[in-house]
């Protein structure tokens, strides 16, 4: 069981741990020991994440997301196998933490009038810019 906070805690049948051995330094131990996690999280299928927050982690998630609806981590960052299970776990819970927070809706403004003249000056400077690119006439 994840405790993400006091209102979500998600189930250990939500989440599978898979194990496989890591890439990158580690002399032999690399090729004897499955060090890497990989967790997978069922999402789309969790009854404890309400529907707008499950949008948020997909979004969140990224190419993280299957198609399926899980979510998959995987840490290789230490040697230690049982370490590199808590940061997934970590990593996961802040994931959903994150996407608990609705973001702030944003009130459209009007631009001031400094800014538009600034705009329209710049706008007319380019269009001069660009006239002066044209051909050269040999009798002026």
């Amino acid at each position: 069981m994840l405790v993400i906070n006091d209102h979500i805690t998600l189930q250990d049948w939500e989440l599978t741990e898979l194990f496989t051995r890591s890439s990158g330094p580690g002399g032999q131990n690399v090729n004897k020991v499955s060090t890497a996690v990989e967790l997978r999280f069922a999402a789309a299928a969790s009854p404890n994440l309400p529907g707008p927050v499950k949008a948020r982690l997909k979004r969140l998630a990224g190419r993280r997301w299957t198609d399926a609806g899980e979510l998959i981590l995987r840490v290789e960052d230490t040697r230690s196998q049982a370490r590199n299970r808590e940061i997934a776990r970590e990593r996961l819970a802040d994931l959903v933490r994150q996407s608990l927070q609705a973001p702030k809706r944003r009130i459209a403004t009007r631009p001031t009038l400094g800014s538009q003249k600034r705009r329209l000056a710049a706008k007319a400077q380019r269009g001069t810019v660009k006239n002066l690119r044209g051909r050269v006439n040999p009798d002026e």
